[in-house]
């Protein structure tokens, strides 16, 4: 009796670190993202190929170049933003404590995310900016936890997919620089979904996340849109986007 209780007290122990673990690598991961903040707002925009948005058409032109890859940024971490915003808002059934902090530190980073392409777009690209745009996540029962982090894998995975995709076509040196750092972190956030999902096993890293040679996934443009644009009520072109 008592080597079984001692044997509990120690994995009770081991998961309360685990936690803590977790909860460092995410916090330090939104400290250095917001740093790079303050170096992207200075940034000007080169690019006079840029294609404006179209709202009266009912379509939002994500538009071309640099700025284009920008505004495709904003527009996923405006996804994830508000999924997350909504995740800790109305909390799923039988949440644990441990659970509600980790996901309410990726909200809060994923809303410096969004806040920090839209003050850099605002600064570079002032008329180019997309504007707010509208979700739609009825399909996703908010009071399951099985439905939420199965969609919070799906917005981690894909963004992360997104950010390697169009990574090479990025022309500046310092949104390059930037964009390697958020997509750091976002692997992070899906890296900490997949543990919730599977504890202590190998699926951090799953062929569904990691291709053939290790590296992380790199997925285009179109066919992220098509994935996201489900649980976006604005209908998004990534018509002009670089390919």
């Amino acid at each position: 009796m008592i080597k079984n209780k001692i044997s509990t007290n120690d994995s009770e122990k081991d998961g309360q670190k685990s936690v803590l673990n977790r909860r460092l690598f995410l916090r330090s991961a939104g400290v250095a993202t917001a740093v790079g903040t303050l170096a992207l707002g200075a940034c000007k925009d080169d690019d006079d190929t840029v294609t404006p948005t179209t709202p009266a058409t009912g379509t939002v032109d994500l538009g071309s170049g640099d700025v284009g890859i920008l505004n495709y940024a904003y527009a996923l971490e405006q996804l994830e933003a508000a999924f997350y915003e909504q995740v800790v808002k109305t909390p799923y059934t039988g949440i644990t404590a441990a659970e509600t902090t980790i996901l309410t530190d990726i909200r809060d980073h994923e809303v410096i995310h969004r806040e920090f392409f839209k003050a850099a777009l605002t600064a570079a690209a002032p008329t180019q900016i997309i504007p707010g745009l509208e979700v739609d996540f009825s399909k996703i029962d908010f009071t399951s936890r099985a439905a939420v982090l199965g969609a919070a894998k799906l917005f981690e995975d894909t963004g992360v997919a997104a950010y390697n995709g169009a990574g090479k076509f990025i022309k500046s040196a310092d949104y390059l620089l930037l964009a390697g750092k958020i997509v750091s972190v976002e692997a992070r956030h899906a890296a900490a979904i997949s543990d919730l999902i599977t504890p202590k096993t190998a699926d951090f890293a799953s062929d569904t996340q990691i291709d053939a040679n290790g590296l992380d996934k790199a997925t285009a443009s179109a066919t992220i849109l098509a994935a996201v644009q489900p649980y976006v009520k604005t209908k998004l072109s990534g018509a002009n986007l670089p390919k």
